[in-house]
């Protein structure tokens, strides 16, 4: 499944409505919804960093976790892809990690 984007750029309802819905049943479902918010992403290159290394809690058999910080930049269409993930109550849950003043966000997704 691909984004859908209007004649300016921005994400139609349909590929904001399929954020918000998105089924969550695994870890695996959050990480899918993630490479297809990316997808959608515009300014993707300054506004979107995955960390190269993959972290650990640190007792043993904790799950292998990337970190992502996303910045809006201020673009409306950026901001929109946030509020939907925002109103997927399940997947900003298990993901979300911090919000800062500028449209500047932290989360965690669990690789394996």
């Amino acid at each position: 499944m691909e984004p859908i984007f209007d004649k300016d750029g921005y994400p139609t309802q349909e590929t904001l409505d399929a954020i918000e819905k998105w089924p969550i049943a695994t870890f695996a479902d959050v990480k899918e919804l993630f490479v297809y918010i990316e997808k959608a992403w515009k300014y993707h290159d300054w506004g979107w960093h995955a960390a190269k290394r993959r972290t650990r809690e640190p007792w043993k058999g904790a799950p292998l976790r990337r970190k992502l910080q996303i910045s809006t930049g201020g673009w409306s269409g950026n901001e929109d892809l946030i509020s939907a993930l925002q109103r997927n109550f399940v997947a900003w849950n298990l993901s979300w990690m911090s919000t800062r003043r500028g449209g500047h966000y932290v989360f965690e997704v669990r690789e394996k």
